[in-house]
């Protein structure tokens, strides 16, 4: 089982859902980077369960313990190490789960593969694996800051409902101001109103979430095997729930013709930019100065508050009827987990542009 992520920038991950902690181990951060515990905390409670009445109600409070690798505030180029504690599972709940293949979640494949598994909320294979995600982000993304990278995603689409503008019309420093985390007011509270009513049914709700990397150098990624677009979307693949990714045009594109779809080169102020930028960012595998941006899609949570038939261990035909605290839409806790997993792609990419150079 790997449980590491990343070449130079790499975090190792460990824990269950209903265990005694997840928490990780980050190794190749820079030396001398200034760590602000506040941000990294907060990064940690715009993920946390039970900000809202439109996600799940387990009360954690997902208090992050760094043990190695800081000093007076500062990384010291040593691993860092860090946990966060389990405080509030309701193990019982999974009880009735513990033969029982749930539909669409990873038991019957987990059992197939390893011969056992933790029935407790999923275990290993639990989004509350994410937390040490959004640590190791937090820290990648105060690397980047540094180095005037900057990272923001939000919701785009909850069911049907989706915002048409492009991210360049939308003010982005307005997605934490609504618990959908969606930049558009309005459009938020539709959403909300929509999630409600699906929790009300016992049922779940899926949808996209944008992010958009500004400020990226030129030169990240090679042009073959390790694609900067392409290890972006492994990144966002390796999310729980996430079943697409597109960058730029991305799909719309096809039913253009390349006349349309070229990015045009022109002279700038001595500097060489492109006149749009429907290759989000990315051409031939490389970044090119522009921004950076891509759409991530979220499948509906497998998880139903309503019976659905399965089979059990043996084979033999059974119903699955969950209990406990679960997210009706996930894509609210999704977003920092989105911009972590970028940031941590983004800088071990130029730490491997930094090296070869």
């Amino acid at each position: 089982m790997r449980n590491s992520f990343g070449n130079i920038f790499t975090v190792t991950t460990f824990g269950e859902s209903h265990g005694a902690a997840v928490g990780g181990v980050i190794d190749g951060m820079p030396a001398g980077i200034e760590i602000d515990m506040e941000f990294v905390q907060h990064e940690l409670d715009r993920r946390k369960p039970g900000q809202s009445k439109i996600t799940t109600a387990r009360n954690e409070t997902d208090k992050v313990e760094i043990l190695s690798g800081l000093f007076e505030g500062k990384t010291t180029g040593c691993p860092i190490g860090f946990v966060v504690r389990n405080q509030n599972q309701h193990s019982a709940d999974y009880d009735n789960l513990k033969n029982l293949f749930r539909p669409s979640h990873a038991d019957f494949t987990y059992f197939s593969k390893y011969g056992i598994r933790d029935h407790r909320g999923g275990g290993r294979s639990s989004a509350r694996e994410t937390i040490s995600r959004v640590v190791a982000g937090a820290f990648a993304k105060l690397a980047l800051k540094k180095l005037g990278i900057d990272i923001k995603a939000f919701t785009r689409q909850v069911g049907n409902l989706k915002i048409e503008q492009d991210y360049q019309s939308l003010n982005l420093d307005e997605v934490e101001n609504n618990p959908v985390r969606c930049p558009d007011q309005h459009m938020a509270e539709k959403m909300e109103q929509l999630i409600m009513q699906v929790k009300s049914e016992g049922d779940t709700i899926g949808g996209v979430i944008s992010c958009v990397v500004k400020g990226c150098p030129v030169g990240l990624g090679e042009p073959a095997f390790d694609k900067l677009h392409a290890a972006l979307g492994a990144a966002m693949l390796s999310i729980n729930a996430v079943k697409g990714f597109e960058y730029g045009c991305g799909f719309e594109g096809v039913a253009q013709r390349g006349s349309q779809q070229n990015d045009l080169f022109v002279n700038h102020d001595g500097r060489v930019t492109t006149t749009t930028n429907r290759s989000g960012g990315i051409q031939g595998g490389i970044s090119n100065g522009q921004d950076i941006y891509f759409n991530v899609a979220f499948k509906p949570v497998a998880t139903l508050l309503m019976p659905q038939p399965t089979v059990d261990i043996n084979g033999d035909s059974a119903v699955v009827n969950p209990k406990g605290r679960h997210d009706p839409c996930v894509l609210p806790r999704a977003v920092p987990v989105v911009e972590a997993m970028a940031a941590m792609v983004i800088l071990d990419f130029y730490l491997i542009d930094k090296a070869y150079r």
